[in-house]
């Protein structure tokens, strides 16, 4: 399956980051928990370079909490690297990025305070597309400062706001990069949400996130359509029972295929089946592991 959107202000938003970058004093990375390692952009690494990053990891409400705890000791490993988990639409959720902002900068702030200047400092907010950025930046001010949406690419600019005294935030467009190379980190983005439904063939995702939960955990899907799933069923079968249970049926009773696909990939959206996290540390180690091996042969 194929997997492609990059539309042309993605582009402008990653050259406004090359350009922004210079004046912030830390990154905020805000990453989905349901799938954080697939919302990591390779391309940013190179553009932040030695900048403390906080990495936010939102929406665990919808996430497997040990498996996001697994994330978070993976992605703070190097000593400037923090990270905070939380659920951007809780009120008040998003006050521990303050405190977290002013740790990773004491240094710079005990600086200034020694010679008597007050200092603003500046994070840049990044994230894939419908991560929850703008709606964590409204979280902590108080109120809506940004347009938020349920689908990705509402944010086209940057915007700065200030969140509390002498904390400043821009937040930038969601970011994908050009070319998907991992077919797992494509579709797991397509199942969070992150890419344009009007670019994916639907039925063809639902089918491969049925397979995905299937070799997960199919007691998922079972719980969440109330059927039973038997180990010789095809994968179409399993739709169709999906679609019989929910009463997707078109005239003359054949199955409404098209609604049973949405219902799969909205419900997860939704986080309508649970408290899942598509990746593992141990999985994404053993997949790059391959990827390495497959480029050096």
């Amino acid at each position: 399956m194929l997997i492609q959107w990059y539309p042309g202000h993605m582009t402008k938003a990653f050259r406004l980051m090359e350009k922004e970058i210079k004046i912030v004093d830390v990154i905020l990375y805000v990453l989905d928990s349901r799938a954080p390692f697939s919302c990591v952009n390779p391309k940013f690494e190179a553009l932040v370079g030695d900048k403390p990053i906080i990495y936010v990891f939102n929406k665990v409400d919808m996430a497997d909490k040990d498996k996001v705890d697994e994330w978070a000791k993976y992605f703070s490993k190097n000593n400037t690297h923090k990270c905070i988990m939380l659920d951007s639409t809780a009120s008040g959720s998003g006050k521990k990025i303050e405190s977290t902002i002013r740790l990773v900068l004491k240094d710079k702030i005990e600086k200034y305070k020694l010679k008597n200047i007050n200092t603003t400092l500046r994070a840049m907010v990044i994230g894939v597309p419908n991560c929850g950025k703008s709606t964590l930046i409204n979280n902590l001010c108080g109120k809506a400062k940004t347009v938020t949406g349920n689908k990705p690419g509402v944010t086209k600019g940057k915007q700065w706001v200030k969140i509390a005294s002498g904390i400043e935030l821009l937040d930038m467009p969601g970011t994908l990069w050009p070319s998907f190379d991992n077919k797992k980190v494509a579709k797991h983005l397509a199942y969070i949400g992150s890419i344009r439904e009007e670019v994916l063939d639907i039925p063809e995702l639902a089918m491969e996130f049925i397979k995905d939960m299937r070799a997960m955990d199919q007691t998922i899907l079972e719980n969440r359509f109330n059927i039973s799933i038997d180990e010789e069923d095809e994968n179409l079968e399993v739709l169709e029972k999906i679609c019989e249970s929910r009463k997707f049926l078109v005239r003359g009773g054949d199955y409404d295929y098209d609604r049973g696909c949405l219902a799969i990939i909205s419900d997860f959206k939704q986080g309508k089946m649970g408290q899942i996290t598509l990746e593992s540390v141990g999985e994404i180690k053993l997949l790059i592991k391959k990827d390495n091996k497959r480029e050096k042969e």
